[in-house]
């Protein structure tokens, strides 16, 4: 009985070992899988840092600031529109004409803490493979490579911002920049991409995005010298926003002018919600009786177009404080309501401030250059070398 038992034995631990082995090998097998993912991804970044330095010659300017043609004003079919309604700013050199070449090798050793949300970490990570992931995860891979490129400026322009003047408000972990979250730029890695797109689309899409990054690199937006507040949305209601209409600050370099691109190619420009009447009123955070005086006016605008002052029930809101209760595209919306219930549309999508990104698409299929989109977005405007700011980062090198 005990050598039966013992034979059982032995035949159950060699029938463990075997299934042991093959789950032992299924797994190698799955990370040998990824591993040539990951390969090949890095293959195609190593191609492109080979075919890069010509592409980054043509980039760098001579001296530290980029001086930008002016834009002139294009209809979203490539028509002229009149001026006093586009005022397209030319950025200017700088007045001190010693200024130097700068080296954009300075940018190989700079290095972004980027705290990971989800895995709650912080990763290191050099600027451009950044900005890379950043542009990757906030603009359609399919936009035009200008608007792509007008999108890359303005992300390496945010996080530069952020670093020049130590700034990691909003990072919950001590020594972060940023996080890859939307509270700042919606950040992913190479991992992450290979698993976004598509196999048979990852080598044209990564050239592409490697293009954009190199013939990029190092460029900032500045005003008056400083990193600007490079803010962007995704939709326009046909302008942009003032700053001061909708966060209560003026700065100069974000001022409105028109978009009007944005209305003939975005699927986000016209939507429409339906709510109930109680669900309206609740949310809005008005009482039964005052819902009664059911009446509602716009009594103010913005220079972009949108709500700037509105009267619901007897309560004044801003356009904003409406937008953000209910769950709103956008602060320019019209109403319809009708037994009960209450049908808002809205026109474009976000904050409206800074560039829009389907207006950047639709200046760059319009002809536009990165920076014809950047100047016409950001007002008064410089671009420079991020390097101009070496020895304010001299510790982070």
């Amino acid at each position: 009985m005990k050598r039966r038992i013992g034979r059982i034995s032995i035949v159950s631990a060699v029938d463990r070992l075997r299934t042991s082995s093959w789950l032992a090998l299924f797994a190698i097998g799955a990370m040998l899988g990824a591993s040539v993912l990951l390969i090949r991804l890095s293959l195609l970044e190593l191609q492109d840092a080979r075919a890069a330095p010509g592409m980054q010659a043509a980039a760098v300017q001579q001296g530290s600031k980029t001086e930008l043609p002016a834009p002139g004003p294009l209809e979203a079919d490539g028509s002229r529109f009149p001026s006093n309604e586009v005022k397209s700013q030319k950025p200017t050199l700088s007045a001190d004409s010693n200024a130097r070449t700068e080296d954009p090798s300075t940018l190989d050793g700079l290095v972004v803490h980027v705290y990971l949300a989800k895995e709650k970490r912080v990763e290191n990570v050099p600027l451009e493979t950044y900005v890379r992931g950043v542009v990757a995860a906030e603009m359609p891979i399919e936009f035009e490579l200008e608007a792509l490129k007008a999108q890359a400026i303005a992300a390496r322009t945010y996080i530069m911002r952020r670093m020049v003047h130590g700034d990691n408000s909003g990072v919950p972990a001590k020594g972060a920049d940023v996080t890859d979250t939307t509270d700042h730029q919606v950040y992913v890695s190479l991992a992450e991409l290979a698993q976004k797109w598509p196999e048979a689309d990852l080598k044209k899409h990564m050239q592409k995005l490697n293009s954009v990054i190199a013939q990029t690199r190092g460029k900032v937006i500045t005003y008056k010298g400083d990193p600007i507040d490079a803010a962007f949305f995704s939709t326009s209601n046909g302008y942009t926003e003032n700053s001061e209409d909708y966060w209560n600050q003026e700065i100069p370099y974000l001022r409105s002018v028109a978009s009007p691109w944005d209305e003939t190619i975005s699927p986000r420009y016209k939507e429409t919600v339906n709510l109930t009447l109680d669900d309206f009123f609740r949310k809005l955070g008005i009482s039964k009786k005052s819902s009664a005086k059911s009446d509602i006016r716009i009594v103010e605008k913005t220079a972009g177009k949108r709500i700037s002052k509105i009267v619901i029930g007897g309560t004044t809101f801003t356009g904003r404080e409406v937008r953000e209760k209910l769950g709103l595209a956008s602060s320019q919306f019209t109403w319809r309501m009708e037994d009960g219930s209450i049908a808002i549309t809205t026109y474009g999508y976000g904050h409206g401030v800074g560039m829009s990104q389907w207006g950047a698409n639709g200046m760059a299929k319009a002809g536009a250059s990165d920076d014809e989109i950047v100047a016409h977005y950001y007002s008064s405007v410089q671009v420079e070398q991020v390097t101009k700011f070496s020895e304010i980062l001299a510790g982070r090198f």
